[in-house]
């Protein structure tokens, strides 16, 4: 009987660990079929709301900045992004399309209409700045309706197109500039590499300019308030998912990648925005 019951005991050990082994690999898939199933993307809520695939948001927080660095009102990011949505979807694309057929990049531009070399109209920081060049020159553009000052520069055969972008540049432009706290928000899955912090400088220093920077293990901490704090926040979180940014913090709000929740109160101290990348054990 001692060895029957020895035997029973060993079985119902053997089928308690299968089924904890089960419920383990049932919440791990479950977990993994729940990062799949993210529909990821970005929303802007400024005047107006949007939203943009991850990539597109993240040269739209280049187009912005470029604009924020060069001193220039939310409204020339507005028409910027409108102009670069009508013209590649706001995609970094290597071909022409209407425009013509060396027609490359943000905008769109060609470089057979002095708009610079094909490798400079593909570099979004130079085609930014061009872009920007042209409509500074613009009399009142600020005034102008998005399509109409988008068309003086762009002096494209559907002058009316770029109307139908306006809600999404208002938006995008508003958060991305730092006019609207907490206006951008992105749904990501986890970040499959580790992030690096020097790569995110190199990247916010490259759209902004230099910027006063310490790193603290994972994290770059940057010192800058109010709109300033905010623009360079919201770059970083429309920039995470190719960094692999998992956490953003400023002006007292922290944004965090796995909870899914939009910016939450946080401790952060005045006059800083906190960048935190995934780690190698991540």
């Amino acid at each position: 009987m001692a060895r029957k019951g020895s035997l029973r005991r060993r079985i119902v050990l053997l089928l308690t660990l299968a089924m904890v082994a089960g419920g383990v690999y049932t919440a791990v898939a479950f977990v993994q079929r729940s990062e799949v199933l993210i529909t990821e993307r970005c929303t802007a809520a400024g005047a107006g709301s949007a939203e943009l695939a991850t990539d597109q948001a993240a040269n739209a927080g280049l187009i912005t900045a470029v604009a924020v660095r060069r001193g220039l009102p939310a409204r020339a990011a507005s028409i910027a992004l409108a102009t670069a949505m009508q013209e590649s979807k706001i995609r970094n694309i290597g071909h022409g399309d209407q425009a013509g057929p060396d027609s490359r990049g943000l905008f769109q531009q060609r470089p057979s209409q002095g708009w610079g070399t094909t490798e400079q109209v593909m570099d979004p920081y130079h085609a930014s700045n061009a872009f920007y060049d042209a409509l500074v020159k613009v009399p009142g553009y600020e005034g102008l309706d998005i399509t109409v000052a988008a068309q003086r520069v762009q002096r494209s055969a559907y002058p009316d197109a770029y109307a139908q972008h306006e809600v999404m540049a208002r938006a995008f432009a508003s958060s991305l500039a730092g006019h609207t706290p907490a206006g951008l928000d992105c749904s990501l899955r986890a970040p499959e590499t580790a992030g690096d912090p020097a790569a995110v400088e190199d990247k916010l220093s490259a759209a902004f300019g230099g910027v006063a920077a310490t790193t603290e293990g994972s994290t770059l901490v940057l010192d800058a308030e109010g709109e300033m704090a905010w623009a360079m926040a919201h770059w970083a979180v429309a920039s995470a998912k190719g960094l692999s940014i998992t956490e953003v913090q400023t002006e007292g709000r922290a944004w965090m990648r796995e909870d899914r929740n939009g910016w939450q109160p946080s401790g952060v101290p005045a006059g800083q925005v906190r960048i935190t990348v995934a780690g190698s054990d991540e």
